[in-house]
């Protein structure tokens, strides 16, 4: 019986694992990036989830708000974030991927206010809601000549600024529309500036408190490079109308 059971497990060492190791990612919803519909969970999911898979890794994707997600990954609960602009600030402590879309950060006015930006010296006096957490970039956030209130999403942004209670708020227009349409609310009330912020590249990052986040970040660029390849990147975004 004993050289039955050594037999048994040498064969099972001599067969490879098929399991694949299941990571964390949570983020709050940005769509078309980021939704709360299981069957469309948004550009950033399918393609994390898809890049991992080909490196043997599965992603258990949560949503919940930005702050908490980035505290979370931040000190090595949650694996991922799927979708994360740079900060000099977050480099202390996020090991980021290759950049794989970015995002046109436009200011977001009312309809009927004939302001455009051009430089940050144009925000002179303007109290300007921004998302609590987001990284809109370092000169912006550092800007001390106008108020950033913050509040949890851009819905509550969009409300505060047909209320005239902000004067502007940020966000990229493909995100904004997507926020508008599955919130209800009229996009007509609002116009875009002509110029934007900023363009920021978007990345899949990973916290340095995690003992694995650089494994988990390299898997992702190899898992990135495999799906441009075959195909699979450029149908999750015409899945999603984006070309």
């Amino acid at each position: 019986m004993q050289k039955l059971v050594i037999v048994s497990l040498a064969i099972l060492l001599l067969v490879p694992s098929t399991m694949a190791r299941t990571l964390t990612a949570a983020q709050d919803p940005w769509p078309p990036f980021v939704t709360e519909d299981p069957d469309r969970p948004g550009i950033s999911i399918e393609l994390v989830k898809a890049a991992m898979a080909t490196q043997g890794y599965e992603v258990d994707f949560k949503n919940m708000p930005w702050a908490r997600a980035l505290d979370a990954v931040r000190n090595g609960s949650i694996d991922l974030l799927p979708a994360t602009w740079h900060t000099d600030a977050r480099t202390q402590y996020l090991r980021y991927s290759n950049p794989y879309m970015s995002n046109q950060l436009a200011f977001i006015k009312r309809v009927d206010d004939n302001f455009q930006f051009s430089d940050l010296n144009d925000l002179e006096g303007k109290v300007v809601g921004v998302v609590r957490g987001y990284g809109y970039g370092d000169a912006f956030l550092n800007a001390t000549h106008f108020d950033k209130p913050a509040a949890n999403n851009l819905a509550t942004n969009l409300k505060k600024l047909l209320a005239s209670r902000i004067d502007l708020t940020l966000e990229d227009k493909i995100v904004a529309q997507s926020v508008m349409q599955e919130e209800g609310i009229d996009s007509h009330q609002f116009a875009f500036t002509d110029q934007a912020l900023s363009t920021n590249p978007l990345y899949v990052t990973s916290g340095k408190a995690n003992p694995d986040s650089q494994m988990f970040i390299n898997a992702y660029n190899k898992g990135l490079e495999t799906i441009k390849a075959n195909g699979t990147f450029e149908k999750i975004l015409k899945k999603y109308g984006v070309d």
